[in-house]
């Protein structure tokens, strides 16, 4: 019993840091709070990305516009791979920016590059079954 409260418990911190952490509805995630960023969500896009990346910038505010348009229905959140490695070794990203789609915890589908908000949108539809 003391086992299941206590995960219940790093669950809900690691729940309230993702949520304190969270900048134009879009979550930053590192390495640390990767697992509970995944948990707290059903359905979250992480974008996997770097500064010094010319193309993860201009993708940069098509992500936080459908942060905005899915809030309540989609999490999406930030990585950077140059802070966090070991999650983006973890998910074989190779490439930014790389968005990496996850439902219930596994991942379900995956985009590379700096694609149009529209493209963007039907792919986050289509990855967590979304209509309009």
């Amino acid at each position: 019993m003391d086992d299941e409260l206590e995960r219940i418990r790093e669950r809900k911190r690691l729940e309230l840091a993702s949520r304190l952490s969270a900048k134009d509805g879009v979550i930053e995630i590192s390495d640390h709070g990767f697992a509970g960023a995944i948990a707290a969500h059903r359905y979250l896009v992480v974008d996997f990305w770097a500064e010094w990346c010319g193309p993860c910038q201009r993708v940069a505010p098509e992500i936080e516009a459908l942060a905005l348009e899915f809030a309540g229905r989609v999490a999406f959140g930030k990585c950077n791979v140059d802070l966090n490695p070991k999650t983006a070794r973890s998910f074989g990203v190779e490439v930014i920016p790389t968005l990496v789609f996850f439902s219930n915890g596994r991942p379900v589908g995956r985009l590379t590059g700096a694609l149009p908000r529209e493209t963007l949108r039907s792919q986050v539809k289509r990855a967590f079954g979304l209509s309009e």
